[in-house]
């Protein structure tokens, strides 16, 4: 699987989460599990409830339903998913402050995209989540949530995420024989905070090298001890990263895994957020994977450009103005006639044809990936001005040595937009006020020690660390 088909497969995952959705449903009534609204965080100025904390683990319980001995222990298991929840808050309240929200057509299309996926009709998508006790307005907020998160990582990648031509070079410069190889890995990480003491260090390594000792004396396989012990937001997928090419891993780690065989555990290993384990799961070869195929969008655009007589602001401007016509249910294609500054594609409604994802840029090929057909992406700023990209089609096609250039170029990309993504997270998550209460709603963060009254207080920075990601 290429990067941009494993982006397009993580759109909407509620879709694929559903069956567990609503088995959580189902088992969260037998329990006779009712709502309390005891507060089980406090996140800045927001609060996640004791019942979305509930719900949350249930629906895990349910995904392991047939493996529950691979899950940690209760509290654990809370603290894992109480993190996730407070991470999901953080990305919302930064979307809401940088004015992103998910308009009700982006809404409604997810919805219908969920059913599709599940073979129903929403009809019946509602009906099935009734039944299993479930609210359809939860599920819809949880939709919403999904694709305001979606928007602000392609918000985050404007302007940030450039791949040079001298890049694309070495990679093609350094592929060896088995370039064309995918790996499919998971990874187990221990994290330390940044500027970690040596004694945290030392902690985490004494803990990575004992989780390696249960692993290699058969206690306890790889996943189940991911589940258990990883600070990774994938502990719960058992560290699963999914099939990736060597341009997709840092160079720090490929040449190492090259020599791994399948179920071999490599590490411990020092990276940026901690100590990891990586376990080669599987390897195949990615034409075979692929059958020689890449993946090409079609798409329209309204260009608004940034010249002498048109500021940045005054573009930015402009472009939001159109974005709202687009939202109030205004015709693509006929904005982008009356509205575009591209005069190549304005006569065609905006419409670019079939084209790469590199074709016109990193950015603008990442947005294009982050979309589903017939999503219309939020302003962007690319090269020449700022840019609204509604997505009409995908395709997959054979694969040439013309195309050998994009493929490169988008993974490496992919892989950078992955690291500041997750550095970006953890910076979010280390400036946040968390605060965390136990099953009576009580503060668990310390006391701050009494000052005397003629000295002034001096700021205590106690935060919790910040969260871990992936290498």
């Amino acid at each position: 699987m290429t990067s941009t088909s494993r982006l397009r497969a993580s759109r909407f995952i509620l879709a694929s989460l559903l069956p567990a959705l609503l088995a959580g449903g189902a088992m969260a009534q037998e329990a006779g599990l009712q709502p309390v609204d005891r507060i089980a965080a406090v996140v800045n100025e927001d609060v996640i409830l004791r019942n979305e904390l509930d719900r949350a683990v249930a629906n895990i319980r349910a995904q392991y339903a047939d493996r529950a001995n691979q899950l940690p222990p209760t509290d654990v298991l809370e603290r894992q998913v109480l993190e996730r929840l407070v991470l999901l808050r953080l990305q919302i309240a930064r979307a809401t402050d940088s004015g992103i929200n998910a308009t009700d057509e982006d809404l409604e299309r997810a919805v219908q995209g969920v059913a599709q996926q599940n073979g129903m009709t929403t009809d019946q998508l509602r009906s099935r989540l009734a039944q299993d006790g479930l609210s359809f307005t939860d599920f819809r907020n949880s939709l919403r949530e999904e694709i305001i998160t979606q928007k602000l990582r392609q918000s985050f990648a404007q302007g940030r995420i450039n791949v040079s031509e001298a890049e694309v070079d070495a990679a093609l410069a350094g592929a060896s024989a088995n370039a064309g190889q995918q790996y499919h890995l998971a990874h187990i990480l221990v994290g330390t905070p940044d500027g970690a003491s040596p004694e945290q260090i030392a902690t985490a390594l004494k803990k990575i090298e004992g989780v390696k000792s249960l692993i290699d004396r058969g206690e306890m396989n790889f996943a189940a001890a991911a589940v258990r012990y990883s600070d990774s937001p994938n502990a719960l997928e058992g560290g699963d990263l999914g099939w990736r090419s060597l341009s997709e891993i840092p160079a720090a780690f490929a040449s190492a895994i090259q020599q791994l065989q399948t179920g071999e555990v490599l590490g411990p290993i020092r990276g940026p957020s901690g100590f990891q384990l990586l376990q080669m799961i599987g390897t195949r070869d990615q034409a075979a994977a692929q059958g020689g195929k890449v993946t090409q969008f079609s798409a329209r655009q309204i260009l608004v450009k940034i010249d002498d007589k048109t500021n940045d602001a005054a573009a930015k401007a402009k472009a939001d103005t159109l974005a709202a016509r687009l939202a109030g249910g205004a015709d693509f294609a006929k904005l982008a006639g009356e509205s575009s500054d591209d005069t190549t594609t304005r006569s065609r409604g905006g419409d670019l044809g079939w084209f790469g994802a590199d074709a016109f840029g990193t950015t603008f090929g990442m947005q294009v990936a982050a979309l589903a057909d017939g999503q219309t992406s939020a302003p962007f700023k690319a090269d020449g001005g700022w840019v609204i990209v509604q997505r009409t089609g995908t395709r997959e096609i054979t694969a040439g040595d013309d195309n050998m250039r994009a493929q490169v170029r988008e993974t490496i990309g992919r892989r950078k937009l992955e690291e500041e993504w997750n550095r970006f997270l953890r910076e979010m998550r280390g400036e946040a006020y968390v605060d965390v209460r136990d099953a009576q709603g009580k503060s668990t963060r310390p006391d701050l020690p009494e000052t005397p009254k003629e000295r002034p207080k001096m700021d205590v920075d106690d935060r919790p660390e910040g969260s871990h990601s992936a290498f």
